[in-house]
This record gives structure tokens, sequence and C-alpha cells, in this order.
């Protein structure tokens, strides 16, 4: 699971700078025939000026170039801001200038269609992309919250048996810890690849708030700039229309995002399928007896008063919210953890609770489940790393490495 999640994650910056580097290759044939062009004659004109409505075309991603109706909309938009007469002042850049006015005269068109086809005049082939993502986005944040939920629910589980067979040697016997607190590792790390997933999905909604309402303004801004007006002058309309074609490109980024995000989410399920295998429900229910079922949330709440006092620490630094800034974004080791839980139970996961405090020990920080996890920590950190370290060393499945 970690290594498909590994070969196939990327994050969002990361991811769309690649997509972009991917767009400009594939436009790197069309783009060379139009720079690299001498035409002169008549028809050789004519066959530049429909390369160039091609690219313009195949640049916004706004319907197909093969879609007739598409096209007449695509050149009669490029002939109001940039006739064919003009073919002789642009052969006549250089390749740079001549692929920085590409691009200009892409967004502007793209521009142009998106306003005619709010106006209910044009829009041909394009999709109705801020519909799209308000039912998208919600829909798959449904979907992952379902499942963060299931697997929790598991987690806990998982965790109650395994604290119940501590105390319990005919348990651990029969039971094989081993086997489940691989299951937990797995389970946790799904968890957390679910939360990687959804938070970046969270980040798209916000964007696309923000991008459609920026959008609808600077509809609005166009209509009331150009009303019933014979004649606008560019300097008006055109920074508006590559304006639209900026927040439309963003749109579609966050749309092939979405779309990457769930098809990763789909694809990472299937790992967790073993499970019911190793410990099928009857069997879970009945080493689940007796056992007390803690969420994280229930685990942080039993602690949340019993704080480490430092000065009985002379040389070990203690944080905490009100004394801390950007307490909440400190990159907490183990992935939040408790390091003395991990090494002195033979690998049990327990969450850190922060609001004991935070140690920080060698520009590292560790948070603890309890305060006397805490205080035993404290006593010999080295001891403890070095601890983790060498069970981390030994495992050499994967999902280990959450830690």
């Amino acid at each position: 699971m970690q290594v498909y999640f590994d070969m196939n994650y990327t994050n969002r910056v990361e991811f769309l700078e690649e997509h972009h580097r991917v767009l400009e290759s594939r436009l790197g044939s069309v783009t060379r025939e139009i720079t690299d062009n001498r035409a002169c004659a008549k028809e050789e004109l004519e066959s530049l000026y429909r390369k160039i409505i091609s690219y313009v075309l195949l640049r916004s991603g706004l319907g197909s170039p093969t879609d007739i109706k598409t096209v007449r909309e695509v050149t009669a938009a490029l002939q109001s801001v940039f006739p064919q007469a003009e073919l002789g002042t642009f052969l006549t850049l250089s390749k740079k200038d001549k692929e920085r006015q590409l691009k200009e005269l892409t967004m502007i068109v793209t521009g142009i269609r998106l306003f005619n086809r709010d106006c209910g005049k044009g829009g041909e082939g394009i999709d109705d992309l801020p519909a799209v993502l308000h039912v998208a986005i919600p829909a798959t944040m449904q979907h992952i919250d379902y499942q963060l939920e299931t697997a929790r629910s598991q987690i806990y589980r998982y965790t109650a048996i395994l604290e119940k067979a501590a105390n319990d040697p005919l348990m651990r016997a029969e039971l094989q810890p081993y086997m489940l607190k691989e299951a937990l590792y797995n389970i946790r790390q799904y968890e957390v690849f679910l939360q990687i997933i959804l938070s970046d999905i969270i980040t798209g909604a916000q964007e696309v708030e923000m991008m459609t309402k920026q959008l609808g303004a600077h509809l609005e801004q166009l209509k009331m700039t150009i009303k019933s007006k014979i004649a606008v002058p560019t300097s008006q309309v055109f920074p508006i229309f590559i304006a639209l074609s900026t927040l439309w490109t963003s749109l579609q980024n966050e749309t092939i995002v979405v779309g990457v995000l769930s098809n990763l989410f789909t694809h990472i399920q299937p790992f967790l399928g073993a499970h019911e295998l190793y410990f099928p429900e009857r069997v879970m229910q009945c080493h689940l007896n007796g056992a007390t079922v803690k969420t994280d949330v229930c685990r942080m709440k039993e602690h949340m008063e019993d704080r480490v006092n430092v000065a009985d620490f002379r040389k070990l630094e203690w944080l905490f919210p009100e004394t801390t800034a950007n307490f909440d974004k400190l990159l907490i080791q183990y992935r939040g953890f408790c390091a003395y839980t991990f090494a002195a139970t033979d690998g049990l996961l327990l969450p850190g609770n922060p609001a004991i405090g935070i140690l920080k020990y060698k520009e590292k920080y560790y948070t603890f489940n309890s305060k006397d996890a805490a205080y035993s920590f404290a006593e010999n950190p080295e001891h403890y790393i070095d601890i983790v370290r060498e069970k981390a060393k030994k495992n050499t499945d994967p999902r280990f490495l959450l830690l």
C-alpha cells in the first residue's frame, strides 16, 4: 500500500507543475509549426491561421478541434482580436515573442468564449466546471469521510484487544499479538493516507469556492463595461478576458486534481482486504468481550488536564499551546504516536496528546499518551529512541515506515 501510494501520490503544487510540463510537451510540435513558419503565399497564410486556431483550442482545452461548431466559434473570437491580416506582423516577431503572443491570444479568446457562454450566445463544448466541482468535491469528501470512520472504528477495536491481551498471558498465546499489531500499523497508515488525500481535496474545495466568486465578479464587470456599447477599448476588456481564462484554467486544474485523488483513494482501498481473513468478525467480537474500546478523542480527553510540570525538568524543554507559536504546526516524530508506549509495549501504537506537553529534544518533537509516559521517556530519551529505531530496522515491511 505504501509503495503504491508513494509512486502515485504527488502534492498539489508538484502535480500541477508536472501537468503543465506535459501540456507544453504535447503542444510542442504545434507550437513549432507556427513559430518556425515562413508563410508567404495566400494558401500558406490561411494554413498558418488554421494552425493558430487549432493551437488556441488545444491549449485552452475547451472543446474538440474536430467539432465544427467549436472551431467556428473559436475562429470568430480569434478574428475579432487577431484578424488574418495581422499574420504578416506576427511572422516578423522573434520565436519567443510569437510564443508569448500565442499564449496571450489563447487567454483572450478563452475569455471571450466564457463571456459569450455566460450570456447564452456561445460556449460550445465548454463544461460547467463550477457546477461539476460543486458536486464532485463534496461527494468525494463524503466517501473518504465514511472510509475514515470505518477505518478508525477498526483501529479502536484492534487497540482495545491489544491492550486487553497485554494483561492476559493466555489471550496473548491464542491471539498472536504480532499479527494484530501488523494489521494495526497497516490500517493506521491507511488512515494517514486518507487524511492526506482529504486535506488536498479540502484545499481544492476552498480554492474552487474562491475562484467561483471571482469568476462571477469578472463576468459581472464585463457586462457592466460592455453593456450596449458598439465599441469598447481593448485596454478595458482584454485584462478581464485574461483574468477569466486564468481562473478557468485553475478550475480545470482542480478538476484534474480531484480526479487523480479520487482514483488514488479507490486504488489503496483493496490493500486492506486481508484483515478479515486473519481476524474474522466473530473472532474480533470474542476478544472484545470485556475490553474497553476508546476513540483517539476519548484518549485525549482522559489526560487533557494531566500536564507535565516543567519545574521537574531542568535540562529538557517542554512546549505548550499557550506559550508556543504555531504549536499545532510542529512536525511531531512518529506521526504523533507515543514513542514510550511503542517502545515499552513491543510496538503498540497509541496517539500522543500534545496538551500534556510536547518534548523538544535535539530539535525534534515528541508527544505522549499520558503524563507517566512523558516522564518515563524524558528520563532517558536516547534509550527509547534507540528501541524504536531498532524495531524499525528489524521490520522490513514498508508499512512500518509510517514511524
